[in-house]
């Protein structure tokens, strides 16, 4: 028969458990101690870096993408706010500012032309045009900043991805599985008909006509009857080449 462990061997037994789980505290805080420690030398580094490559991180859009990883990795978010050390470093809150301002100024100018949905191809390359005079390049990346900081607005924008273009929505539209397979399907050239439609993804008449009336009505589309076949084409202007639709005149103010 075992012996049972008596008083003093339950004790030990209490009393190790006890120092094993203040050696796991222990070693915890260290851990994080010295976790709080490296990311202070990181972002010390991260502001020497910044301060060295100012000029670069200003007027270079890839060397400014890197930076921004850089930042994440480190918890920094050089955009939080237009007050504080970044600000004042780099004046990166006021660039993405006025980034912003432009962006929505371009989606209200073409919103006539596209119902408010427009690619962000065709948005950089109009922001490229009103930006000459200030000589500042500026990216996708750039865009996609932006954009992200205007979802505080409340006011729909926003990027979604239809097959393979990322396009800005700056209207609360909501466009459903059928209206996403009918850009995606225009972006081949541009306009899509009743027919192609019911061919390319085996629909009735009925749906597809349906799903482009709607998109007719959201003012996501324009309508083109002047053919000989008699066929109605669907052009989707945030689809099509920005020149087809937009004219410089419009945005060079």
């Amino acid at each position: 028969m075992r012996r049972r462990p008596g008083i003093g061997g339950l004790q030990n037994a209490a009393a190790a458990r006890d120092q094993y789980r203040l050696l796991g505290e222990n070693v915890a805080k260290l851990r994080t101690y010295l976790m709080k420690e490296q990311l202070a030398t990181f972002r010390s580094q991260l502001e020497d870096f910044a301060r060295k490559h100012k000029n670069d991180i200003r007027k270079n859009p890839a060397f400014r993408a890197q930076f921004h990883e850089m930042c994440a990795k480190v918890g920094v978010d050089p955009l939080a706010s237009n007050k504080g050390f970044w600000a004042e470093l780099l004046g990166i809150g006021d660039f993405y500012y006025e980034l912003g301002v432009q962006i929505i100024e371009v989606c209200l100018a073409t919103r006539p032309h596209n119902g408010g949905l427009i690619s962000l191809d065709d948005l950089c390359k109009l922001l490229g045009q009103r930006r000459k005079a200030v000589r500042e390049t500026i990216s996708e990346d750039d865009c996609l900043r932006a954009i992200s900081k205007l979802k505080v607005l409340g006011s729909g924008f926003e990027v979604i991805i239809v097959g393979k273009r990322k396009l800005v929505r700056s209207v609360p539209t909501e466009l459903n599985k059928d209206h996403n397979e009918i850009l995606e399907l225009a972006q081949a050239q541009g306009f899509v008909t009743v027919d192609e439609v019911q061919r390319r993804v085996n629909w009735s008449s009925g749906r597809a006509t349906d799903a482009l009336e709607t998109l007719l009505e959201e003012g996501l589309a324009m309508i083109d009857d002047g053919h000989r076949d008699g066929k109605r084409r669907y052009w989707f202007p945030c689809v099509s080449s920005v020149s087809t639709y937009v004219g410089a005149d419009t945005l060079d103010r």
